[in-house]
């Protein structure tokens, strides 16, 4: 359930996306990263980030290259970047 918090976010999001992207065609390798890591300085979830943005995925000219460097970037910048929980078990 959306409430005022959720609303906040997305717009804060949003305004980090125009000020780092400008636009779903301006979406390069190079803004991508911008958004992101100013998306984590302002303590939004990039991964939370990188959703929104691939909702638009189609609007996205090099989405494929776009895609590979923002997930390379969560998996190296946030602890929950990857899918595999590693605990003793899986060590052994």
């Amino acid at each position: 359930m959306p409430n005022g918090k959720d609303l906040s976010l997305q717009t804060k999001m949003e305004s980090i996306w125009v000020n780092t992207c400008g636009s779903w065609q301006n979406c390069t390798e190079k803004t991508i990263q911008s958004f992101l890591v100013q998306c984590q300085e302002n303590n939004i979830d990039p991964q939370y980030c990188m959703s929104w943005v691939e909702q638009h995925k189609a609007q996205i000219p090099e989405w494929s290259a776009v895609s590979k460097v923002s997930l390379d970037w969560v998996n190296q910048h946030t602890s929950t970047g990857s899918p595999i929980t590693y605990n003793e078990q899986n060590l052994q």
